[in-house]
């Protein structure tokens, strides 16, 4: 089976009439038989669970306060990396999935014993396990789940001309997007294109400089208060330098008297060092207050254009900008000013850019349509393929007459196409059908098939897909219901022929299906009605020819029965 995925072992707890069972899986074909609500359901429902279904509170067998399943999988490398990417753990290429509900609805889900959304569970399902029942052979008359076996039977050289598909369709809608977003615009252009020149002239007339605000408000504070400064730089100039009894003054008498003894004491020089700093010091500070006087003069002309030049950057900011930061706003201003000129060059330009545009889209739309066509080939190719192969299958299922039909009906892509042909999985109608006989017309295989029927052509499509289908676990629900004597026979040959290529599941009533199984399990209801470990047995030998001879009969001791059910398995053995 290469290196596909398969379900080693499924544990459940508290789920239904099933108390608490461990089963082992193996690879190729295992069934479950047992009499009606022993719980073969049971057992799916609990990995539907643990795939991600949706969860239902009553299922919580009575008396406990919730259930658990879990299923363990051995993943191939590639199921391994999306398992990791989802935040799941895996060892050794094992996951486990599990699932938890309590009679309160709540559920909790983990991977590899992390925690995860349910719908993680879900996404790594679909690359697990697929599921059938006699409902989900029902699904095979909606037209997105035709276009997906279609689409699965072409394997990788469909995938790639839908993306490549996918693709052309991206770069279209977003192409017709811009342009639409560009005519849109073009209604409100001149009211824009307005506001811009009228932004830009106010802009060159007023030219703000960066943080010229903050050097217009302190010259203007100082030339409004230029006697106050006087008056206050004199006084502290003369306590510095004043003749009798300025610091510097002072100072230089006790750097003198402090000299002439220095000589005398070591410390004393240090002493010195410290008021000689101080004096040179102050003496700078002296000069500079000195210097700040004769520079301090009254301009009122300087005052009034600094504050004439203040007032108009504010109105220039309150104008244009969203708030009143004069410093920063003036810096965004200056910024954006910086672009207008490309977006007054854009808007003018406007019509000239759609045109351009109208012209990349007719290009963008040829591939498109190429793209299409491409893809409608390669499923018309696959489709007749598929026909042919799978009306084999149901020849083989006592189906002798019956032929499958799948059609692939497509646009005529040499005429102009509307927009609305080209959909997300291309421009293709899928068609499924069949006919009863020769002469006999074309039926949609949900209208002309009976349940019984619709299951064996489900069947007949998975065993044709599956040899190149990602899928490693195939689970069928009684998908053989309404079937018997031949039929039967040939479904169990069709269900085993599958399990080559995957691991195949199957819950049965048929004992010509069950006598093709390489893993039989057997589940029986206790005296008081529940199932446990002990009422899920595996069996092999006399063990099986029993199960079968019940199956046959309804009652295992039956010596016709067990001769029947023998000579079922011997069969089935030579024919394998």
């Amino acid at each position: 089976m290469s290196d596909r995925s398969s379900l080693e072992e499924i544990n459940i707890r508290g789920i239904g009439l099933i108390e608490e069972a461990s089963l082992q899986l193996s690879s190729g074909l295992t069934v479950f038989t047992g009499e009606t609500g022993a719980g073969k359901t049971m057992i799916l429902t609990a990995l539907s669970l643990v795939l991600g279904e949706k969860v239902d509170a009553s299922l919580v067998r009575q008396g406990k306060d919730r259930l658990t399943a879990s299923a363990t999988f051995h993943v191939n490398h590639e199921i391994e990396k999306q398992a990791i990417e989802r935040g799941a753990s895996i060892e050794d290429r094992t996951l486990i999935l599990t699932r938890t509900l309590g009679t309160d609805g709540r559920s909790k889900a983990s991977a590899g014993g992390v925690n995860v959304p349910s719908g993680v569970l879900s996404d790594l399902g679909e690359s697990l396990v697929e599921i059938h029942g006699q409902a989900a052979s029902m699904s095979l008359s909606k037209a997105s789940k035709q276009r997906e076996l279609i689409d699965n039977f072409g394997g990788p050289e469909i995938d790639s001309a839908l993306d490549i598909y996918k693709n052309s369709l991206n770069s279209f809608l977003e192409l017709k997007k811009k342009i639409l977003s560009l005519r849109k615009s073009a209604s409100g252009r001149e009211k824009e294109l307005a506001a811009l020149e009228e932004f830009s002239q106010s802009f060159l007339k007023v030219k703000p400089q960066a943080q010229e605000f903050t050097g217009l408000s302190s010259e203007i504070s100082r030339l409004s208060s230029v006697e106050a400064l006087r008056f206050a730089m004199n006084q502290a100039a003369e306590i510095l330098d004043g003749e009798d009894s300025g610091i510097l003054t002072s100072l230089s008498t006790a750097k003198r008297a402090l000299e002439s003894v220095a000589d005398k004491d070591p410390l004393i020089g240090s002493i010195l060092d410290n008021v000689a700093e101080s004096y040179f010091l102050l003496a700078e500070v002296t000069t500079n207050a000195h210097r700040y006087l004769s520079d301090l003069d009254a301009d009122p002309e300087r005052l009034e254009l600094a504050q004439l030049r203040r007032a108009e950057l504010t109105t220039f900011v309150k104008r244009f900008a969203e708030s009143i930061e004069p410093d920063d706003q003036i810096e965004e201003l200056i910024k954006r000013y910086d672009q207008v000129a490309l977006k007054i060059e854009d808007l003018t330009g406007g019509d000239e850019r759609i045109s351009v545009l109208e012209s990349e889209l007719a290009g963008v739309l040829k591939e498109l349509n190429s793209s299409a066509k491409s893809l409608s080939a390669l499923r018309a190719k696959y489709a007749e393929r598929l026909s042919d192969l799978v009306s084999q299958e149901i020849h083989s299922l006592s189906m002798p007459h019956t032929q499958f039909i799948c059609s692939i009906q497509s646009p005529d892509y040499s005429t102009a196409l509307t927009e609305s042909t080209f959909t997300i999985h291309g421009c293709d109608e899928i068609a499924m059908n069949i006919r009863t006989h020769a002469q006999g017309p074309l039926v949609s295989v949900a209208k002309g098939a009976s349940g019984g029927e619709l299951s064996r052509i489900m069947l007949a499509l998975e065993v044709v897909i599956a040899r190149s289908a990602p899928v490693g676990t195939y689970i069928f629900d009684e998908i053989d219901a309404g079937v018997g004597g031949k039929a039967a026979i040939e479904v169990g040959r069709r269900l085993h022929s599958l399990s080559r290529h995957a691991q195949v599941i199957v819950v049965t009533h048929l004992p010509q299906v069950a006598a093709w199984a390489d893993s039989h399990f057997v589940l029986t209801k206790n005296q008081d009605g529940f199932v446990n470990q002990s009422s899920v047995t595996k069996v092999t030998g006399e063990g099986r020819v029993e199960e079968i001879a019940r199956m046959l009969a309804g009652h295992e001791s039956s010596k016709s029965a067990r001769e029947h059910a023998a000579e079922l398995l011997e069969m089935n053995e030579e024919r394998k």
